[in-house]
């Protein structure tokens, strides 16, 4: 089961969305016979540790955080916020069937809209509510399934599904039926049966999770709550380690897959965002780490526009790459192309107010025109 999945952290997405946009193998199985060479392999190793499930898990932690803190606003100024914030996920619903079946099978925007509407049964929670949940959906499903997992480990190791990688080299290659024809097969695939299922019960806890960060102030308040931030950096880092790096001490390690993405992934992305938050306390640090602050402000926009840039670079309407690009060419490219995203996204901010989707989100949920373009351009020196 492969899930595919914004600040900072839009390069450490980009990155997987490329390696997985640009060839079949990563949802069908059979990496490594397709790309045997030893340096492909490390990029290979390095994007399955670091990159792989850590940073769709890092937005959803991020997502509950914003969710958690619009309706604490909404309520504060005595806005109907249960209308707002549905509205808001219905308009992501919209964009992420858009994305989903027009530009690429692993959009996270759709899913991230339909389980966000079971936020509303926790909204009134407390925290130690919160907190049972998030166990709860995600510690037993983890280890259900790599009970499950082991007793199978041999066919899951050796899992490889030619007829379906040809399948889908041929049509991405194609033209744009047969492309769009191609993503619907993968996004059934991806998400059919109790795959779904499985997603929910990894994104709604990083929701709840978020959430409880946001009610707790930890992220608001960095100075006061250091020593606790600390102290959870450490145990994220173990987590981390333990779960994302541990699986490659064994031979056979597909068996762990669930374990790896699941707790692997919950552990690496508190990790990366505390390791963010402490950093930026840091004179020396808050300077190079403030020019990723406009991409993030871009989000929706980049993650739209770095489907559009994949779609034109390897599908047959585009350049036809697919299936050719090895995991090193293909952090190439992620290089080139969030770099000038870096770039785009500072030039638009410094001349209007919000992205161009960001700008259509808001409109459509709060149902009002937003101010867009500033008055002046904005030095960002």
């Amino acid at each position: 089961m492969d899930r595919c999945r914004k600040g900072i952290c839009s390069i450490w997405h980009i990155n997987g969305e490329c390696a997985r946009v640009s060839c079949s193998i990563f949802l069908y199985g059979g990496e490594e016979i397709y790309w045997p060479g030893s340096i492909d392999r490390a990029v290979s190793t390095v994007i399955d540790i670091f990159f792989q499930a850590s940073f769709y898990t890092l937005f959803s932690l991020l997502f509950g955080f914003g969710m958690q803190m619009m309706k604490e606003r909404l309520e504060t100024r005595g806005h109907p916020w249960r209308k707002i914030l549905f509205r808001r996920l219905i308009v992501l619903i919209l964009f992420g069937i858009l994305h989903s079946f027009l530009l690429w099978h692993g959009d996270i925007l759709l899913s991230y809209g339909i389980i966000g509407l079971f936020l509303f049964f926790f909204y009134s929670r407390n925290v130690k509510t919160l907190l049972t949940w998030f166990y709860f959906l995600l510690l037993i499903p983890a280890v259900l399934m790599t009970v499950l997992s082991f007793n199978y480990k041999e066919e899951l190791e050796y899992y490889i599904n030619h007829e379906r990688i040809q399948a889908a080299m041929e049509n991405y290659r194609s033209d744009l039926t047969a492309v769009l024809h191609q993503n619907y097969l993968d996004w059934i695939y991806a998400n059919g049966g109790l795959n779904y299922l499985f997603l929910a019960l990894l994104l709604l806890p990083m929701f709840l999770i978020g959430a409880v960060f946001m009610r707790n102030k930890w992220l608001q308040d960095p100075v006061k709550y250091d020593r606790w931030l600390k102290k959870l950096w450490l145990l994220s880092l173990i987590g981390f380690v333990l779960f994302k790096g541990g699986p490659y001490l064994f031979e056979e390690r597909a068996w762990l897959n669930f374990l790896q993405d699941d707790l692997g992934g919950m552990a690496s992305s508190i990790f990366y965002l505390l390791t963010i938050t402490l950093l930026y306390q840091k004179g020396i640090f808050k300077k190079w780490l403030k020019i990723f602050e406009y991409t993030g402000r871009l989000s929706l926009t980049n993650y739209i526009m770095q489907s559009i840039i994949c779609f034109t670079l390897f599908y047959g309407p585009g350049f036809g790459l697919y299936g050719s690009v090895s995991p090193l060419e293909s952090a190439g490219i992620v290089f080139m192309i969030y770099s000038f995203q870096v770039m785009f996204s500072r030039w638009w901010l410094s001349r209007f107010y919000y992205g161009p989707l960001e700008w259509i989100w808001r409109a459509l949920t709060y149902h009002q025109l937003q101010a867009m373009k500033r008055k002046r351009v904005m030095s960002y020196e």
